[in-house]
């Protein structure tokens, strides 16, 4: 049997907090288009077909990697006459820019990954620059919506995120939500009650507050505010406040608005009063992996690592995503889609045998309990053979799942210049929240240059 192997390139391994926080998406009308026929024939089971999967979360040596690879032998001594070459992307870089890029340079010398792992945020540049595969054109509409089926369905909500111009480009495969993890060790030390989190900012901000004077800890860190982090939870904040970053016909940018301006002003406010300790992202992720920080905003992937590192030291625990005062939190997707690039129609069905079982039941269930990933096919969590007895017992898995029911899009900007306008965007938010720059001229003044390099 021949077991799946690593290809490695130059410079792959990709720091761990900066692929978790990179993704973005986009919520669009359910595909109909496409034909029902597939025009892709089934494999002969004799039929022997190599092809090559491109995933970031193979860029980092643990958890991530080790899961991937079970489940890619799994799915050889299921369809043994395929066989995955797995890679992380080529080149080095950070999640989101680097997907693209090893795909797009791996194109240009006709070596493209048969199958990819790319990034919500970067849905707009990949479809119309890179050319993925139309799903529903390589195997009908009815094929689509049946992988979307199944015993225990894809969420709703998650069903459009690879979807643009009403045809389905790529199948959701792994995301989370903003969850607040917390230690509930350090809300002791400083006289809070652990079973009763922060569920509002300026509740968080009090609480931080007295954890540093009272626990001898950092307070609070919302992993949504530099460069470093990407956009994805930034957006969730704004929206929150009553925000977006684009206007719904895609043409103008809003990150300037008041309500943004509203959201970002609370983030420096929590620096400037210490709630918040001015740290790199990497430097928080350490903090709060031993035990010196109270609050830690962040995807759900970061969930096994810190389970990882709490265990037997400090007791970690989850709550949603704060509100402000009178809103409804409204949290947003990271994470990303699988998409074929392969031209040749043998490999193209192999990709999509790869792709159905990569987001089916079994790959779920692994994918959840180990990464900390949402369940996209979210029946698991009641199913005894599948995460029932799991999600008994990691509460932190509740307030994520509870949060996809409302989920809205992290929103990815169009255009040849998409992540120069996430950067300014981005540049302006950290230097607005970390070197107190006056939040109102400076989001407007990046806001207006980055209005330049929109699609005219």
């Amino acid at each position: 049997m021949r077991l799946p192997r690593r290809r490695h390139g130059a410079g792959v391994m990709l720091a761990a907090v900066a692929v978790l926080a990179s993704a973005c998406g986009g919520l669009g009308a359910t595909a109909t288009t496409g034909s029902s026929a597939s025009p892709v024939p089934e494999l002969d089971p004799n039929q022997q077909v190599e092809i090559t999967f491109e995933s970031y979360n193979l860029a980092t040596a643990g958890t991530w990697t080790n899961t991937i690879n079970d489940l890619l032998a799994k799915f050889h001594q299921l369809h043994p006459n395929i066989t995955v070459h797995a890679q992380p992307p080529q080149g080095g870089g950070s999640a989101g820019t680097n997907t693209v890029s090893s795909v797009q340079s791996q194109l240009m010398v006709g070596k493209a990954p048969d199958v990819a792992q790319l990034t919500f945020g970067d849905l707009d540049y990949a479809v119309n620059k890179l050319k993925p595969k139309a799903l529903e054109d390589l195997f009908g509409a009815d094929a689509v919506q049946a992988a979307f089926g199944g015993t225990h369905p894809i969420h709703e909500r998650a069903r459009p995120l690879a979807q643009l111009n009403g045809k389905t480009y790529g199948m959701p495969y792994v995301f989370s939500t903003p969850v607040l993890f917390y230690n509930a060790d350090l809300f002791r030390k400083a006289g809070l009650d652990p079973d009763k989190p922060p569920t509002t900012w300026a509740e968080v901000q009090q609480d931080a507050l007295a954890i540093k004077a009272k626990a001898g800890a950092d307070g609070a860190y919302l992993d949504c505010l530099t460069k470093t982090s990407g956009d994805w939870c930034l957006q969730s904040l704004v929206r929150s406040a009553g925000g977006t970053v684009i206007s719904a016909d895609r043409k103008t940018l809003t990150f300037g608005d008041q309500p943004a301006v509203d959201a970002i002003t609370m983030a420096q406010q929590m620096v400037s009063s210490g709630a918040t300790p001015d740290l790199a992202q990497s430097q928080a992720m350490d903090a709060m992996g031993r035990g010196q920080l109270g609050m830690f905003l962040e995807t759900s992937a970061l969930q096994g690592t810190l389970q990882q590192q709490s265990a037997g030291k400090w007791e970690l625990r989850a709550a949603a995503e704060p509100s402000y005062d009178g809103k409804q939190a409204v949290p947003t997707n990271s994470g990303s889609g699988l998409f074929i690039f392969s031209d040749d129609q043998a490999k193209q069905r192999a990709a999509w045998e790869l792709i159905k079982f990569m987001t089916s039941d079994e790959a779920y269930t692994a994918i959840s309990s180990k990464i900390g990933y949402l369940p996209l096919r979210t029946g698991l969590v009641d199913d005894p053979d599948g995460l029932q007895a799991w999600a008994a017992k990691n509460p932190y898995l509740k307030p994520n799942l509870a949060q996809l029911d409302r989920l809205e899009p992290w929103t990815s900007f169009p255009g040849d210049n998409y992540v120069q306008i996430r950067d300014l965007m981005m540049q302006a938010v950290e230097n607005v929240v970390y070197q107190g720059a006056d939040a109102r001229s400076t989001l407007a003044g990046a806001q207006a240059r980055a209005q330049e390099l929109m699609p005219k």
